[in-house]
């Protein structure tokens, strides 16, 4: 694993930079991420977040999306979904109205398939990102290796957790109930 990198400029190229398949392992059953707080807080009180919060990512991904990119995402989830997750859940049709393709497994099932319990975005089975965030689920950054034997590992993972997933379109509706 190497350095911790902060800067969300550096985090961002990794997205413009790859050129097949960006693919993400999500476990945390929340993120504490500062743009969220308030869309978050107003989803909790039965209120419409809106998406502009959500808007540069959005932009971000139907850029890339638009160039023949893939971004593939299973989310790990608990039966019945956490509050954070049922937000997000909430907003996943803007994410896949930009071409990003996101599946959920649940969190069992990710169990018994030895799948890590840390969340990583893979770039073209070349490239393994690690996110860090600190006790309070806030991201503080990534870091990144290419080591041939860690990024064999995490492709292997990817395969088996995307091969088992099921996409949004198809989740019971307990799961993404708003409430």
């Amino acid at each position: 694993m190497g350095l911790l990198v902060t800067d969300p400029d550096a985090f961002q190229r990794l997205f413009e930079d790859f050129q097949h398949v960006a693919f993400k392992l999500e476990v945390r059953r929340s993120y504490g991420l500062a743009s969220e707080d308030e869309p978050f807080q107003t989803f909790l009180a039965g209120g419409d977040p809106g998406i502009e919060w959500l808007r540069s990512w959005l932009d971000l991904m139907e850029a890339e999306t638009s160039k023949g990119k893939r971004v593939e995402r299973v989310r790990v989830v608990d039966e019945p979904p956490s509050d954070y997750l049922r937000f997000e859940i909430s907003v996943t049709p803007h994410n896949l109205a930009v071409g990003e393709d996101i599946r959920y497994l649940a969190r069992t099932r990710a169990a018994e398939l030895a799948l890590p319990e840390y969340d990583f975005w893979l770039f073209d089975s070349q490239v393994v990102a690690f996110l860090h965030f600190t006790d309070d689920d806030r991201f503080v950054g990534f870091s990144t290796t290419e080591d041939p034997a860690e990024v064999l590992m995490h492709c292997q993972w990817r395969d088996r957790a995307w091969t088992r997933a099921t996409h949004f379109t198809e989740l019971p509706a307990t799961v993404t109930a708003a409430s």
